[in-house]
């Protein structure tokens, strides 16, 4: 699934191709949870100009000159491509045509990814957002007892982490990922949350640099810790797998706290 600096890699290609483009039409193909009627969102978008594509959270916002937004919620597989005049990419949920015969298309084989016209604002803070700092973090973990990369991962306490980017987050703070949310020193969330900002810039520029036009799929070959290929982290300490619904990558260089 792609995570915050995968989209946020994504929003920037995707601004860059289509911001000024306006709507010729929104072709509803596929969008099972599509939170209005076909015909609302067609006489929604028909016309308007795309003002500018950003990320929030785990989504993908297109916003358009009358303040209406269009949420891409990619789920697992969701895919984006830029066509010209008439789609070919299979398994489409929605098409974008715009009226200069360029067109964007959502995709998703497993038909699940989801388009949202006006979604609803978000209690939960932004990851990167100036309101998931040191208080808040703080605040949130003191009443938390599960473990801290289970609170990572969770969408409604801080948007936009995936399992990859938790565990590249954890081992930078030197922070076990079985560690109790509450029974983390004050030293350590501040740890916390500077690895959480420098983690998830820097993988944005590393996924731009290895591919300037990318608004699919996923890198990782850069990780230091969740990655398959590497058996050591950079200070030499062997990275450990937990498999699980999710794996967990680690190493014993990560303060336990409990």
């Amino acid at each position: 699934m792609p995570e915050l600096p995968d989209l946020q890699a994504f929003s920037y290609n995707l601004d860059k191709k289509l911001a000024g483009k306006t709507v010729k039409q929104a072709a509803v193909i596929n969008a099972k949870k599509l939170n209005v009627s076909h015909q609302e969102l067609q006489d929604t978008l028909e016309g308007q100009k795309l003002d500018k594509v950003y990320r929030e959270g785990k989504e993908l916002y297109l916003k358009f000159s009358k303040g209406d937004v269009l949420g891409l919620h990619l789920m697992l597989h969701g895919k984006l491509f830029l066509f010209e005049g008439k789609n070919e990419h299979k398994y489409p949920i929605i098409e974008l045509h715009f009226t200069d015969g360029n067109g964007l298309v959502l995709t998703d084989f497993q038909g699940i990814a989801n388009p949202t016209l006006n979604p609803e604002e978000k209690e939960s803070p932004d990851a990167l957002s100036q309101d998931a700092g040191v208080d808040y973090l703080t605040q949130r973990l003191q009443k938390t007892k599960t473990n801290i990369k289970t609170v990572l991962l969770d969408q409604k306490i801080i948007r936009g982490i995936g399992n990859a980017y938790a565990d590249e987050i954890l081992w930078h703070a030197g922070i076990s990922p079985f560690s109790i949310s509450n029974k983390l020193p004050g030293d350590k969330i501040k740890d916390l949350v500077k690895s959480i900002h420098i983690v998830l810039t820097e993988a944005e520029k590393a996924i731009l640099k290895s591919n300037p036009d990318i608004i699919n799929g996923e890198i990782r070959d850069f990780m230091y810790i969740h990655n398959s290929k590497k058996t050591h982290s950079p200070k030499g300490e062997e990275i450990k797998v937990k498999e699980g619904t999710r794996k967990t990558y680690y190493t014993e260089e990560q303060e336990l706290y409990t």
